[in-house]
């Protein structure tokens, strides 16, 4: 078979390479994967940023797949061959005293699935079965393949932040992770708002607003004026960032209302910030990292109730046989969510 690995540690340098099919072990299944989407990770990887410098190439990447089980190890009891699965990417050890306290997702020895791990970008992969969570019948392979981002952000909305009905919500950043934020955000029954920067206005705000939000771009919208129209001067109830921007930090603070609620979901770096006024306006600042195996349930649920639009926030323009195509056009903001067949590998 064939997978696209990450083969030198440079920018670039994204081959297809030929590869055995894996053999499962004892306690993991083999999987025909369908579909993959590429993530903001994967685009990291292509740049090679310091955070990948542990990868150790050739490596095939991609985390976020959905699939069919094919085979089974001997100790594996939850599945079966023709199974509809995906993979929460996080490889918990099982150990630590996050794991032992149900909190696997920050694992002390955290390994990844097409980082420390080859991934979803080939034909096959092998997986651990507890790490695989089973596909409702009802949802559509293709979206299927979008549950672990989307469930990143229904952990990012509905377990660790304040989000209610009626609330003023601002979504910093319409990448992947900010769209589906702010469709979470918009099901729990706030009024969201997206905000982007100049680049943004080639595809991803306008794919915003078709997916039925308010679309800023901040460099030509005075967004104090708005603040102060849409939110009658209070400020918005919660600010999410998605950006992976310090600036996107500095934005959140300027715009959440006093007792409001900064949910960190990207990773912005090191990022400066005069935090006196958060604490003299008693503004909660929460993290959010990846999802368990609650937050994919719930993804699922979105899913099927109709919730989330994942049909109009993924492209399938793009195929693995020009993967250089679909990360460069990621990296100018000219896609949001390429979702990649994966059976082209197999042919």
């Amino acid at each position: 078979m064939r997978g696209l690995a990450k083969t030198k540690r440079e920018s670039g340098s994204m081959e297809l390479v030929d590869v055995d099919r894996p053999a499962p072990a004892s306690d993991e299944a083999l999987i025909e994967v369908d579909y993959a989407g590429l993530c903001g990770s994967d685009a990291g990887i292509y740049q090679f940023k310091p955070a990948f410098e542990r990868m150790d190439p050739p490596t095939i990447i991609g985390h976020e797949y959905t699939g069919r089980v094919v085979e089974t190890g001997d100790d594996v009891t939850r599945f079966s061959p023709g199974d509809r699965v995906v993979e929460r990417p996080i490889r918990n050890c099982g150990e630590c005293y996050q794991c032992q306290s149900g909190m696997e997702n920050i694992c002390e020895n955290i390994e990844l699935t097409g980082i420390d791990h080859d991934g979803a970008y080939a034909g096959y992969i092998a997986a651990p079965a507890d790490s695989l969570q089973s596909v409702p019948d009802d949802v559509d392979p293709r979206h299927a393949a979008l549950a672990e981002p989307t469930a990143v952000c229904t952990r990012a909305v509905i377990e660790n932040s304040r989000v209610g009905a009626g609330d003023n919500v601002l979504v910093a950043g319409p990448g992947p992770i900010g769209l589906l934020t702010a469709q979470v955000a918009d099901a729990q029954g706030a009024t969201v708002t997206v905000a982007g920067i100049g680049p943004d206005t080639a595809y991803r705000l306008p794919l915003a607003e078709k997916l039925g939000f308010t679309a800023l771009n901040i460099e030509e919208t005075d967004l104090e004026a708005y603040r102060e129209e849409h939110t009658d001067g209070i400020g918005f109830d919660v600010v999410f960032d998605t950006t992976g921007h310090p600036s996107g930090l500095s934005m959140a603070a300027e715009e959440v209302r006093k007792g409001g609620q900064i949910v960190l979901v990207g990773q912005p770096g090191e990022a400066s910030l005069d935090y006196t006024p958060l604490v003299r306006a008693e503004v909660d600042l929460q993290c959010s990292y990846s999802a368990l195996y609650r937050d994919f349930h719930n993804a699922f649920r979105l899913m099927a109730s109709g919730d989330l639009d994942h049909e109009t926030f993924l492209d399938d323009r793009f195929s693995l046989l020009d993967p250089e195509a679909a990360f460069e056009a990621f990296l100018a903001g000219e896609t949001c969510k390429p979702v990649f067949d994966i059976s082209v590998l197999r042919e």
